[in-house]
């Protein structure tokens, strides 16, 4: 059964109700949920840490941290210890500078387009959406913690967090190559699927 979320949350603006009850109609009416993994989309900040049923990876340098997916374009930059950019362009995963505090990997995004989701309900979001994340490694390094705290005066009430927590596994990426776009046009269902995203013109 696809996940319907609450429209009746206190943290969601009245659009955004209206947004989510649009979406559990469809359910309710037999259609299959959109997915963002299924389509081939980015699947944004912060419902990127809900990709668990595949490994995520850190790779560390002096002046990057770039966390990789087993999963299409999802490639996340983080630019260690610089400020943001200015007038920033709204992309697919935004721009995310980061900062050790501690043991803590602390990441701060913003820039991000409107197209996303912030969960696996499909509860939308503006480009106000501003995100921060820590990364704890346990003491007995077999998991690690993230919490994250998240703003959106266009979409919720007030700034609410979650967290998530990974284990921690010895094994190299997967060397099959896990390519989205490719031959996915296949329709089974005969369902309204949402395109997979294309451009037509540079963003650069």
């Amino acid at each position: 059964m696809p996940r319907m979320a609450d429209p009746h949350s206190p943290i969601l603006l009245p659009w955004a109700q209206a947004v989510v009850n649009r979406w559990n109609d469809y359910i309710q009416k037999g259609k299959q949920a959109f997915a963002a993994q299924s389509r081939c989309w980015p699947g944004g900040v912060p419902n990127m840490l809900t990709y668990t049923a595949e490994p995520t990876y850190f790779l560390q340098t002096p002046n990057e941290v770039t966390i990789l997916y087993e999963r299409g374009p999802n490639i996340r930059h983080v630019y260690m210890n610089v400020p943001h950019s200015q007038n920033l362009m709204p992309s697919w995963l935004g721009e995310s500078v980061g900062h050790y505090e501690g043991d803590t990997l602390v990441i701060d995004t913003i820039g991000l387009n409107d197209s996303t989701f912030v969960d696996n309900y499909r509860t939308p979001h503006t480009t106000e959406l501003h995100v921060v994340e820590r990364y704890t490694i346990a003491n007995d390094r077999k998991s690690m913690m993230a919490t994250l705290t998240v703003e959106d005066p266009g979409t919720f009430t007030g700034k609410w967090g979650a967290s998530q927590r990974f284990i921690l596994h010895n094994q190299p990426i997967s060397e099959a190559e896990n390519v989205c776009v490719e031959n996915n046009d296949a329709n089974y269902f005969h369902e309204d699927e949402t395109p997979i995203p294309q451009t037509k013109t540079p963003d650069f």
